[in-house]
């Protein structure tokens, strides 16, 4: 199941942070606690934000630094974004065991002719531009973003009732060059720099609202690619550096810095017509430099892709995962699909099914091995979470581009990792199944050539292993909208419901 947002859909919006934009799409859900810039957790089909990887132009932006290892959607802007592709459920094979669903991001495109521009919001500001262009053997892509709010006093406790706001400054480039037919090099810089404010630091005789947090993301990624008549072929490295530091009135408090490299390669070969492998590998290495903790993880995938009989449509892959601390690891992937072809559309049937696992962290195996950790945590050995899920669709397109698509899901974790909200003791391991289990419906009409209808519902049935509803899990959301184009004006509305 993957939802598409183009540049165009972002753009009718208005939304400033990406979240926002995501939250429109089937089965998406976010919390945060308190503006835009607050710490944001973003679900797919109800799992846990760490379970959904971020990819932008190819680079991985998750934090190693954090409890969990996930990418900080709190400071990732809308602004200079063309495409973003949603893969609902864990079977993202070649992205990672741990994928349990893969928000992939691209980069604006350049055109043959020079092309850019500036736009502008107040009295928040929110300011971005970009230029680009494709020369023969060479092309370019460069975009820079300042946001600035004021923001609102986000705890009610707060009596003093002061403004906690958010600030960003992000710069993007990527650059591509031709060597020959066959060779192409790319290349990737990224910078994102985010200052939130926020309430409730310190303790005793510190404790104040008068808090900061500075967070500063690097991202480099070259790659080179090879392309013959029957197979391509892309090496990639990838480097991350995070750094981030808490202010209490003014006085550093606490402070951490983190890396990410990764190697991956990844091919496929057409073996004959309609008959293709796709296979790689990648080798990744986590840092917490401050604390001095790393830990390196590979894993190489061989996957089929092919059209079995006249419109039969069948994948199946598996992986192979090592963890330096919890061992090898085996997960599988398999889809298929039938289409039935229609005077006036198509319809499709599919299903996919995927296994998978996710380590502890770093952080959570540090949390519960140090001085703020006491039984039941300080006494538990983490270990890891095993993942496995299933979907049948049934989609119908039409090819004036109204479309409908019902899908069924179940998700389930085994021995999932959680913080003790209870006692404040640190990770524990929840022994035992949690599930996700629910139905999508999503829906576009076009009505006239100028106007298009658009909706989705979800329904969640979450639970953990008691069989209680898994917290911040809403089980009804829905978007209802439009968008209706004349000449040169556009308007777009979009109303969500969460219950």
């Amino acid at each position: 199941s993957v939802s598409i947002i183009t540049q165009e859909d972002i753009e009718a919006r208005g939304y400033a942070n990406l979240t926002d934009v995501l939250k429109t799409q089937a089965a998406i859900s976010a919390t945060n606690s308190g503006g835009i810039g607050s710490t944001t957790s973003l679900r797919v089909r109800g799992e846990e934000g760490y379970r959904t990887l971020v990819r932008i132009d190819g680079v991985d932006i998750s934090d190693p630094t954090g409890p969990q290892v996930s990418a900080e959607l709190a400071h990732l802007q809308s602004a200079n974004i063309s495409r973003v592709e949603i893969l609902r459920g864990s079977q993202g094979l070649a992205y990672g065991a741990d994928a349990g669903g893969v928000i992939n991001i691209y980069s604006g495109t350049p055109s043959n002719e020079f092309s850019g521009n500036i736009r502008g919001e107040y009295d928040t500001q929110n300011l971005s531009t970009n230029i680009g262009a494709k020369h023969e053997k060479f092309d370019y892509f460069i975009a820079a973003s300042d946001y600035k709010t004021n923001g609102f006093n986000a705890r009610l406790g707060d009596v003093s009732q002061d403004k906690d706001g958010y600030e960003n400054t992000t710069l993007h480039s990527r650059f591509g060059f031709q060597v020959n037919d066959d060779f192409t090099l790319g290349l990737v810089l990224r910078d994102s720099q985010g200052i939130s404010q926020f309430d409730n630091c310190g303790f005793g005789a510190t404790a104040s609202n008068s808090c900061q947090s500075e967070y500063n993301q690097t991202n480099v990624r070259t790659d080179i690619n090879y392309t013959t008549k029957a197979s391509e072929h892309e090496l990639a490295y990838t480097k991350t550096l995070i750094e981030r530091e808490n202010f209490n009135q003014g006085q550093p408090e606490f402070s951490t810095k983190g890396t990410l490299e990764r190697l991956e390669y990844i091919g496929n070969t057409q073996l004959v017509e309609n008959h293709q492998l796709i296979y790689g590998l990648d080798w990744e290495k986590e840092q917490i430099t401050s604390a001095q903790q790393s830990r390196i993880s590979q894993g190489v995938y061989l996957e089929y892709q092919g059209e079995l009989i006249d419109n039969l449509y069948l994948t199946a892959g598996v992986r192979h995962d090592d963890n330096e601390d919890f061992g090898a690891h085996t997960s599988l992937r398999l889809s298929s699909a039938y289409v039935w072809t229609l005077n006036q559309g198509e319809i499709k049937l599919r299903s996919a099914y995927g296994t998978g696992f996710r380590a502890p962290s770093l952080s959570e195996i540090e949390y519960n091995r140090g001085p703020f950790s006491y039984p039941p945590a300080s006494n538990v050995e983490l270990q890891v979470e095993q993942t496995k899920g299933y979907e049948v669709a049934l989609e119908y397109v039409s090819k004036n581009g109204s479309a409908i698509e019902v899908v069924y899901f179940d998700q389930e974790i085994k021995d999932s990792i959680e913080f003790d909200l209870a006692g404040f003791s640190g990770y524990l391991q929840d022994f035992g199944d949690s599930f996700s289990e629910g139905v999508e419906l999503i829906g576009q009409i076009k009505v006239t050539h100028n106007l298009m209808l658009h909706g989705n519902y979800t329904y969640n049935d979450s639970q953990d292993t008691t069989g209680e509803q898994r917290v911040r899990r809403p089980r009804n959301m829905a978007n209802v909208g439009f968008d209706y184009q004349l000449e040169k004006l556009s308007v777009s509305a979009n109303v969500r419901f969460v219950r």
